[in-house]
């Protein structure tokens, strides 16, 4: 049966658990309408590794569209990454109640650019979403994001209660914890996050970004923020990430407010690891992936490298 009709069928949540090897699914009846799903492996929208292809690409350009297509060119083309017929969740960030020009949320340019990019790849749908942390209403209106993703043909969905279901993410630190089911019942996921400072991990570029999946009180996880990024990013897997560094917010973040804080870089990354990724949009705010806690822990676990330039880096003039 079809992933997607597998879905339609039974419901998001026992799909999920089908989907990534579950060895248990458990169903419990509580006051919401959330469900709470147990099972074994993460979460991968992986495409397979090329080994012809760089795993980390980079244009600059101050058209912030022609970078994006230079750098993702570069990485094997948006045929590379989705399919005809699958369904597309596109994640930038869409935390903040500010302009593009603050340099807070993903350029909406970028976003509208990924999604028509989507649409000519035969993408059955395009959903646009993120859990913001000032008013979603008002994030995604004020950063110019909803109106540019709708505008490009994606369905905008700004999250409910009855959108989250509560899942096991097997981690070590984040373990049961409500997620946002748009992006478990993906086909795809295309991570797009903005490179910006931050007061409490020092970045927040890709995935720390994954973040705007989860539901709950998120600052309980501040203690162990470092492991609970890594967990999250062992979970998610994304297919894609796209690294917004057009505008660069180098103080004041991860909110941000004066356009003194914003250096213009109009450079754009695509990325197949994560880690790299990370590693490399951190030397924009002046560090190396080493100094960055998360970022170091997840290339010790494992989740990719901080060695991007002996790893398959292409910058793209």
């Amino acid at each position: 049966m079809e992933r997607r009709d597998f879905i339609k069928r039974t419901g998001p949540a026992v799909a999920l658990a089908a989907v990534t090897g579950s060895t248990g699914l458990i169903f419990h009846n509580r006051e919401t309408t959330r469900r709470r799903v147990v099972f074994a492996k993460s979460t991968s929208f992986e495409v397979p590794a090329d080994p012809a292809l760089p795993i980390l690409t980079s244009a600059t350009n101050p058209d912030p569209a022609l970078a994006l297509n230079a750098a993702l060119d570069g990485i094997g083309g948006i045929g590379r990454f989705v399919q005809p017929g699958e369904r597309v969740v596109v994640k930038p960030n869409v935390g903040w109640d500010r302009t593009p020009a603050q340099g807070a949320n993903t350029n909406p340019v970028l976003v509208s650019e990924m999604i028509r990019l989507c649409l000519s790849a035969g993408a059955a749908e395009v959903i646009v979403t993120d859990v913001s942390c000032n008013d979603p209403r008002r994030s995604f209106l004020r950063s110019g994001i909803r109106e540019a993703a709708e505008a490009a043909g994606a369905r905008v969905m700004l999250p409910s209660e009855e959108d989250f279901v509560e899942v096991d993410l097997g981690g070590v630190v984040l373990q049961q914890w409500s997620v946002l089911r748009h992006f478990i019942e993906a086909d795809r996921l295309i991570n797009m996050p903005i490179v910006k400072q931050h007061s409490l991990t020092r970045s927040t570029v890709g995935m720390k970004n994954l973040y705007g999946i989860l539901g709950g009180r998120r600052n309980r996880l501040h203690q162990e923020i470092d492991q609970s990024i890594v967990d999250l990013a062992a979970f998610v897997r994304p297919t894609l990430t796209v690294v917004d560094a057009t505008r660069v917010l180098v103080r004041g973040g991860p909110q941000g407010g004066s356009l003194d804080d914003v250096l213009i870089e109009d450079t754009v990354m695509c990325a197949t690891d994560q880690v790299a990724a990370d590693a490399r949009a951190v030397e924009f705010l002046g560090l190396t992936g080493q100094q960055v806690g998360h970022v170091a822990l997840a290339a010790r676990s494992g989740l990719g490298t901080l060695d991007f330039r002996n790893a398959g880096f292409r910058e793209i003039a």
